[in-house]
Formats: structure tokens, C-alpha cells, sequence
């Protein structure tokens, strides 16, 4: 019988929150009221800008700093 990957070498909560860090940004439209803007937040859910741009700007930003954005709806 074969063991799976996950059972020998289980990843850990810290391993987990750390997974696509450096490469994942996730982008959703907020807004304070009066006007809509884009919060970018880190993989563990840390914010890292809050733009008053349109969505494809702040696509362009999180690219320019060598991340992939993805939507959060």
C-alpha cells in the first residue's frame, strides 16, 4: 500500500499561511462610502496598498512588483 505525500510530510499551518507570499496578490474593490478603491492584499490576508485607481491600474502596479494579482469577488 502507498502512503500519500500529505501523510508523510504533512504541511504546516505556518507553511500554509506562507504559500504564495512573495508571488500571489489578491485584489478586491472596497469602498469607504463616498467612492470605490482597490485594497491588495498579501496571501495571509495582510493589506499591502489601498489604491484610489481603476482595477487595471492596480493589476498593473502588482505585476510591476513582480506578483500576479488575482480577484477577490
Amino acid at each position: 500500500m502507498q502512503t500519500r505525500e500529505s501523510e508523510t510530510n504533512p504541511m504546516s499551518s505556518t507553511d500554509f499561511e506562507m504559500l504564495g507570499m512573495d508571488h500571489v496578490a489578491y485584489v478586491k474593490e472596497v469602498s469607504d462610502g463616498t467612492s470605490s478603491k482597490f485594497a491588495v492584499y498579501a496571501a495571509n490576508g495582510a493589506e499591502i496598498a489601498l489604491m484610489e485607481a481603476d482595477r487595471d491600474v492596480t493589476f498593473a502596479a502588482v505585476r510591476q512588483n513582480d506578483m500576479e494579482p488575482v480577484s477577490v469577488h
